[in-house]
């Protein structure tokens, strides 16, 4: 399993960003691979983590030559202060099984 956080500062969003938006959120539901995201936003609302959650390396890379994903990069500056992506394997996830998660819990509960 791969991860890749967008970390980004979010500036002005205009309606062309939304529909965008739309069609990239359509584009990696249709991605083989696609596990799922989740969204964080720092307390202070400056920064968000969107972290995509995909199958392999080869899933995320499908998406990430998606057209609809390339011309949202093109664009970033319309809308974004800045950004930082990270790209992760997963190589192991665990808790006390009470929070549901996209990553798989491998600790066993007693």
């Amino acid at each position: 399993m791969y991860s890749a956080a967008f970390i980004f500062e979010p500036g002005t969003y205009d309606q062309r960003f939304h529909a965008l938006d739309a069609l990239i959120e359509e584009a990696a539901l249709a991605t083989p691979g696609y596990l799922g995201a989740e969204t964080w936003r720092s307390a202070d609302g400056a920064r968000v983590n969107a972290t995509y959650f995909w199958e392999s390396e080869e899933s995320l890379r499908a998406f990430s030559a998606h057209p609809r994903h390339l011309e949202a990069k093109s664009q970033y500056t319309r809308w974004y202060k800045g950004f930082h992506i990270v790209i992760s394997q997963v190589l192991r996830s665990y808790g006390d099984g009470t929070i549901a998660h996209i990553t798989p819990n491998q600790r066993k509960r007693a």
